[in-house]
């Protein structure tokens, strides 16, 4: 019995190990378990992480004083205590107003892993990124002018960026987004799917291990790979026409590419794809078998690759709510209109 049970746990783990291979084969590749391997993936050599930066972007990221109105942060559309996005389909910012082209905003989570930034892939990192959503008027509808105005009326903010750039540091527009971005190059979340493919082979359940077999075998992969698993530009509609694309007037960069996005924490973060328009995971996957690999995807291989989307539900960064500087008298008003 011994011996029997001695050469089902080799055979259990020589089965973990091939998957382990086809996963890197297919392009999958884990968060890695060493912080020494994750600095490099993360950080930015012209932006380099500190504690004191990232403490503050965090203050940064959450105020809301930095849009028009005062009311939209950035944790507004990117909300962290969740999936780090808005779970509403269009994105909705300064009064109330909808997305002008009816995009959804994507998770901040795991961004600082894509090749590029926005459905159409116009910033290059996360420190261009961050300067969008504060001037666009549909969203923060701020100017620089305005921004620069508010962290310098607040003497601890003030104060917080000396301490992390130093006491003859410029408060510009272009320093304030470039704190933010550094904080969110920390928003990482390992999951059961990295500890898997870092060697602990009971990380992910049976099910999930399946659905990652069958996640490769139908060509989900192709796509959605690297370590965010997806982040990279890609067509749309290469088999067949997305059947909500009439939903909003965005058709991709000017070569009809979009971004594809991660699968990390995907089961927290509906609606789904650039207008938010598939709420249920299952049908999201069958429609991008349809539109994008040309097959119909069955009921029992979607409930398979759904099973192998929840080994990417991560564990989000341990933080709490910050307290925000006191606004004081040469603090801009809030701005309605």
């Amino acid at each position: 019995m011994k011996k029997i049970a001695v050469l089902a746990l080799t055979a259990a783990s020589l089965m973990a190990s091939s998957l382990v291979q086809d996963a890197k084969n297919a392009g999958l590749m884990p968060i890695p378990s060493s912080q020494t391997e994750l600095l490099k993936l993360i950080d930015n050599p012209k932006n380099p992480i500190t504690k004191a930066k990232v403490k503050l972007g965090e203050k940064l990221y959450m105020d809301p004083r930095l849009s028009r109105s005062g009311l939209i942060s950035c944790n507004t559309c990117h909300n962290l205590m969740e999936g780090g996005d808005d779970g509403v389909g269009p994105s909705t910012g300064h009064m109330w107003r909808h997305n002008p082209h009816h995009l959804n905003a994507p998770t901040v989570y795991n961004a600082v892993f894509f090749g590029s930034q926005f459905w159409d892939g116009r910033a290059k990192d996360l420190e261009e990124q961050a300067q969008g959503p504060a001037l666009a008027h549909p969203e923060m509808a701020a100017t620089k002018e305005h921004i620069e105005e508010v962290v310098k009326s607040m003497p601890q903010y003030v104060k917080a960026f000396k301490k992390a750039y130093g006491d003859n540091v410029k408060i510009t527009f272009e320093k304030i987004t470039d704190t933010i971005a550094n904080f969110e190059r920390t928003l990482v979340t390992p999951a059961p799917f990295d500890a898997f493919m870092n060697g602990y082979k009971e990380a992910m359940t049976p099910k999930q291990k399946e659905g990652l077999k069958t996640f490769i075998q139908v060509g989900c992969a192709s796509c959605h790979n690297g370590v965010a698993l997806g982040g990279e530009m890609n067509v749309l509609n290469v088999a067949a026409t997305y059947k909500y694309m009439n939903v909003g007037d965005f058709k991709g960069d000017k070569n009809g590419m979009v971004k594809v996005p991660t699968l990390r924490n995907i089961t927290e973060t509906a609606p789904y794809f650039h207008n938010g328009m598939i709420w249920n995971l299952k049908d999201a996957i069958k429609e991008m078998g349809r539109i994008q690999l040309g097959m119909k995807i069955t009921d029992n291989q979607a409930e398979s690759i759904e099973a192998f989307l929840g080994s990417l539900t991560g564990k989000k960064p341990h933080m709490m709510m910050p307290m925000l500087p006191a606004s004081t008298n040469k603090t801009p008003k809030p701005n309605l209109n």
